[in-house]
């Protein structure tokens, strides 16, 4: 195994257009987030803890994925408990591996800087370990060229997958390298603007509540007495956190472009019981809902409120400020899994013929 760092600040934009002896380049970003699966919904509800040793076993195999299926270049988010030099460790591997050039802060932009790094420099892939939250961080600024794959390490875990990590590295891989197309395996998510005074100001790739109190505080959502209004971009039955509301009345599938808006508190005539974190059910009253469409603004309706994206209070909105949630079609790529293996068995990527 040889690992670079640093190294140099640009890649080449395609694995067509930059080859060594003749054998095609192709680059995998890794972003695991080291505090993902820690937040305070671990003392309100009862979610499981993803310490930062299993995400270390998790990218392990990621890894061996991998390289199984050639990839040549893995590109990786430092962070202070070096989780992917830790996973490295006692791996034979041939792959080159390097640090992101960033400046670690130990926040949420350590994954939005990794994400438009690997966005700016040609990676051809990106995994994801975390929650909603730190795809969505991923997200903000990428690209949109990058196809994700993105693996639950989080709390409210609907945009990422729980899926076994040697299967996502060889899925990833097979994106990476071309072995099986973007047309066979991607699909392009919506997500949700956020509209300041006519201004986008931050988005959300699954849910934004509107949360009648004044102060962001603890970022986590779980008093849903204060949420006046939700939109979704996906939501199923058997989902959990706060797309669980929508998910009882209407199913979105991620690969669906269109959404859902709810408008809930006193007076609705109904009331849904979800799952709104692990181990916390609540009933949650329902006054009306309807399908969200592409590129229409709706109007947030509380004059002062805090707006939660992707299940964390993030924006503020002050006396005299307006608010406006639009559905938009231009999300990031997501590698599906299932397709993208299905893909592979019919064109026997992973089936060898002996004479």
């Amino acid at each position: 195994m040889r690992i670079f760092s640093p190294i140099c600040p640009v890649l080449h934009p395609g694995r067509s257009a930059f080859a060594e002896g003749g054998i095609a380049l192709s680059t995998v970003g890794i972003i695991a987030n080291p505090v993902s699966g820690k937040d305070i919904r671990r003392l309100v509800a009862h979610g499981s803890v993803f310490d930062n040793q299993e995400k270390v076993r998790i990218v392990r195999r990621l890894l061996t994925g991998l390289e199984a299926v050639g990839v040549t270049r893995v590109r990786y988010m430092p962070d202070e408990y070096a989780i992917v030099p830790r996973a490295v460790q006692g791996l034979d591997i041939s792959m080159d591996l390097a640090e992101i050039p960033i400046q670690p802060k130990g926040n949420q932009n350590d994954s939005v800087a990794a994400g438009q790094w690997v966005g700016q420099n040609g990676a051809d892939a990106v995994i994801v370990l975390g929650g909603d939250g730190t795809c969505r961080a991923v997200a903000k600024k990428n690209n949109g060229k990058t196809p994700m794959l993105p693996i639950s390490t989080g709390t409210n875990n609907v945009f990422p997958y729980m899926i076994e990590a040697t299967i996502g590295g060889i899925a990833a891989g097979l994106i990476a390298t071309g072995k099986v197309p973007q047309s066979g395996g991607v699909y392009r998510s919506c997500q949700l603007d956020v509209l300041v005074d006519g201004i986008p100001v931050d988005m959300a790739l699954v849910d934004v509540a509107v949360y009648n109190d004044r102060f962001i505080a603890s970022r986590a959502i779980w008093d849903m007495e204060k949420v006046s209004q939700l939109f979704l971009t996906r939501c199923r039955p058997d989902s959990i956190g706060l797309s669980a509301v929508g998910g009882q009345l209407a199913e979105v599938l991620p690969e669906e472009h269109r959404g859902l808006h709810l408008r809930l508190g006193r007076g609705g005539k109904q009331k849904v019981t979800a799952a709104i974190a692990p181990g916390l059910l609540r009933e949650v009253r329902v006054r009306q809902w309807d399908f969200l469409e592409e590129d229409i603004l709706v109007a947030v309706e509380s004059p002062r409120c805090v707006l939660a994206l992707d299940g964390e209070r993030e924006t503020s909105l002050k006396q005299g400020q307006t608010a406006m949630v639009r559905l938009s079609g231009k999300g990031p790529l997501v590698i599906d899994v299932h397709r993208t293996m299905s893909w592979a068995r019919k064109n026997r990527i992973m089936v060898s013929q002996e004479d």
